[in-house]
């Protein structure tokens, strides 16, 4: 199980124990039969969602907003099924139930816990590099929303780390779309995206790659004082990596030739030593 996985589950069940508590209070309030019914359908939600039984959760958490739909239970309710469906791997579901929870609840006091939910749905979206990454930019849009407007909870905290994680993906995609332009000879679009990296993901370990290749990219355009200019930013930086190897190669014309040279000589040599047979 991931860790963003674990940190929801434990967010949720400090959610849990807070609904638990008004389960108790509610026993005593009983007004109507579908007061009743209410509780009931919300007790066995829990139980199933317990018992690992996400479906049958998800079924009677929903069952509750439509026996009540205007009581305090009602906007829990639509919480707890969306947690049900993200357990489940449902996340367009989840996605779908916590947008009508925004519309439905606006005012409910749970909303911080309902944009982190919304985050780790997007989040879970998300296949790697080559896949699009639209929903990973709405998941850091929501992370970014709960540090602006929740700065003061768990999930904030947490949602920091979780933009660091986003940042390095994006980063990453950047940088594979940037090769792509590379091994294309499409030097604008490259340097764009080489240059994205180093402007909005300069904290990520993608940053390296990307000066590197703004060096090599402006060398080969003619533009030496610009290339010179990133190397620098390169050796001041990273001047013991394997990218600054890279680039050092491409100013220091004396090395090729120094390889050329002993090359030549190596085969001068093989020639005597055959023309001694």
């Amino acid at each position: 199980m991931s860790k963003i996985k674990i940190l929801l589950i434990f967010f949720t069940f400090l959610f849990f124990n807070s609904c638990g508590k008004e389960v108790e209070k509610i026993k005593l309030i009983k007004e109507t039969s579908q007061g009743e019914e209410v509780i009931s359908a919300y007790k066995k939600g829990m139980n199933f969602l317990e018992s690992g039984d996400y479906f049958a959760a998800s079924k009677k958490f929903l069952e509750v907003e439509i026996l009540l739909p205007q009581s305090k239970w009602a906007p829990k309710s639509v919480l707890m099924a969306s947690y049900s469906y993200y357990l489940q791997g449902y996340y367009s579901l989840a996605i779908e139930n916590l947008k009508r929870y925004f519309k439905t609840y606006p005012k409910d006091k749970n909303l911080a816990y309902a944009h982190y939910l919304l985050a780790m749905c997007y989040y879970e979206t998300i296949e790697g590099e080559k896949k699009d990454l639209a929903p990973l930019i709405l998941s850091k849009k929501e992370l970014i929303f709960i540090i602006e407007n929740y700065p003061d909870t768990d999930y904030a905290y947490d949602a920091k780390y979780k933009i660091d994680l986003i940042n390095d993906i994006l980063a990453a995609k950047e940088v594979y779309i940037g090769r792509h332009y590379f091994s294309k000879k499409k030097w604008i679009p490259a340097l764009n995206r080489f240059k994205n990296v180093l402007n909005n993901y300069d904290t990520t370990d993608h940053v390296e790659e990307a000066i590197h290749r703004l060096v090599e990219i402006y060398y080969i355009l003619g533009m030496e004082e610009e290339s010179l200019k990133y190397a620098a930013l390169l050796g001041y930086n990273y001047n013991s990596g394997e990218w600054y190897k890279e680039t050092y190669r491409i100013f220091n014309k004396e090395y090729k030739v120094f390889v050329r040279d002993k090359k030549k000589e190596k085969s001068k040599i093989l020639s005597t030593i055959k023309s001694l047979f």
